[in-house]
């Protein structure tokens, strides 16, 4: 019984492993968009507003600020115009 379980328990676990990774490469790739394009954070901001506190908050705990209120001046210029 040994033999056959074996080769199971190490599929699951290459399974577990590839999802991890997968996990986070789109976690990257999430964060990559967010850093880069500002329209994107702001239909991120009305889509999925705790994600994007996440993402304020991680770049202020790595010591980059600036990144919500320079957003928040930007959207309320373009909402009076």
């Amino acid at each position: 019984m040994a033999p056959t379980t074996q080769p199971l328990a190490r599929k699951i676990v290459k399974g577990i492993i590839a999802f991890e990774v997968a996990g986070l490469a789109g976690m990257y790739l999430l964060f990559h968009k967010m850093n880069t394009n500002q329209d994107f954070r702001h239909t991120m901001s009305k889509r999925f507003p705790l994600i994007l506190e996440v993402y304020y908050k991680s770049n202020e705990w790595s010591g980059i600020r600036g990144i919500r209120e320079r957003d928040e001046e930007k959207w309320l210029n373009n909402n009076k115009n």
